[in-house]
């Protein structure tokens, strides 16, 4: 079916919209995004990319960057396992035992093995989130 328009000047012919879906298939999908609550933390994002880039932190802020990482690693060790995405996915499970063994560790007192302690928990903690936004999984544990 094709009309033309009421704008003058605009002679082509245009064909009428066909929605995708019917009322009642886009009442579900916009209930569907009205509870998808993210799992979105920029400091949780702020804190892995300032480990992982270029910069080195300080002595003095080892201790800090620590604390933090450890916090976001262990909400998204309890989230996952609350989720049961660790009981479904191998590669999820190994990330969680990863991250409660890298939890456990005391931060080294030499800078390099700080450091890398540092690193090591950004990295396990970059490759969780990304495993649970794959399995649709970012939201917050009740």
């Amino acid at each position: 079916m094709t009309a033309t328009t009421l704008r003058p000047g605009w002679s082509h012919p245009v064909r009428a919209a066909v929605p995708p879906f019917t009322e009642a298939g886009l009442r579900r999908v916009l209930k569907k995004a009205q509870r998808w609550a993210p799992y979105v933390d920029g400091l949780l994002l702020d804190d892995v990319a300032a480990v992982l880039d270029d910069y080195t932190p300080t002595e003095h802020e080892v201790d800090e960057h620590a604390q933090r990482l450890r916090g976001h690693l262990m909400r998204l060790v309890h989230l996952a396992v609350f989720s049961k995405v660790a009981e479904q996915d191998s590669q999820v499970a190994d990330l969680v035992e990863r991250g409660r063994t890298i939890g456990t560790e005391e931060v080294a007192t030499e800078h390099r093995r700080a450091f890398g302690h540092l690193r090591r928990t950004a990295w396990t903690l970059d490759e969780l989130l990304e495993r649970l936004v794959a399995h649709q999984c970012p939201v917050e544990a009740p």
